[in-house]
């Protein structure tokens, strides 16, 4: 009969997994992380074109960054504790809504930068992170994009549609009626997508000193439009 010595009792699986850690590996991948973390920072904040800018947001991709690094570490070594860490992933929702189409990009970035540090690629989440920034600051910054603008536009009479019309058109490179709406009382509302020529609104005020337009407004326009 195999006997049971008092270390047997006492063993520790934590401390055998502790001689296979290696901590200058760790603050290592760990560094690397967070220095990349900050490029993506100041790449963020060099390029955010959005109204207000998020600092918390921000501040979280280098948190992510440096939390992802650390869970690839942890189970590279490791199949079950993989496994465990996929299912418990699995669970989390995050509640805050993303409405800008960038900040997925930056938050997939961050991930794939903690993902390479954790894993050793550090070499390679340099290089990518540095051409990954300088297509962004060229393409953000430096070109300029012409976006377009939705005009609102309310008048009482019917006769002042073909006036309307005529102005916009004059005015505007392209223009696109998205919807036309008769209310009650014989108000009228028409929604165009236009690209104005040098940026010039003047003709708005044309628009809202005409006999029978009671408003134009012209707001920035992204692309979704909900009738």
């Amino acid at each position: 009969m195999e006997s049971v010595s008092f270390n047997d009792i006492f063993k520790s699986s934590i401390l055998e997994k502790t001689t296979s850690f290696s901590i200058v590996d760790s603050m290592i991948g760990l560094a690397a992380a967070f220095l990349l973390g900050l490029l993506i920072y100041t790449v963020y904040k060099k390029t955010f074109s959005g109204v207000i800018y998020s600092h918390t947001f921000n501040i979280s991709l280098i948190i992510m960054t440096m939390a992802t690094s650390l869970i690839i570490m942890g189970i590279s070594s490791n199949v079950l504790l993989s496994l465990g860490m996929v299912g418990a992933l699995s669970i989390v929702r995050f509640r805050t809504p993303i409405k800008d189409p960038m900040d997925i990009v930056y938050l997939f970035w961050a991930i794939v930068v903690g993902i390479l540090c954790g894993a050793g690629f550090i070499p390679l989440a340099v290089l990518g992170s540095i051409l990954i920034g300088l297509v962004l600051i060229l393409f953000v910054n430096k070109i300029k994009i012409e976006n377009p603008y939705l005009l609102v536009i309310k008048y009482d009479e019917k006769s002042v549609e073909e006036s309307v019309e005529h102005i916009v058109s004059r005015h505007a490179k392209k223009h696109t009626m998205k919807s036309k709406s008769i209310m009650p009382g014989n108000h009228h509302e028409v929604t165009y997508e236009i690209r104005i020529k040098d940026d010039d609104v003047g003709f708005l005020t044309n628009l809202s000193e005409m006999k029978g337009v009671q408003s134009a407004v012209m707001i920035s326009y992204d692309g979704n439009f909900t009738a």
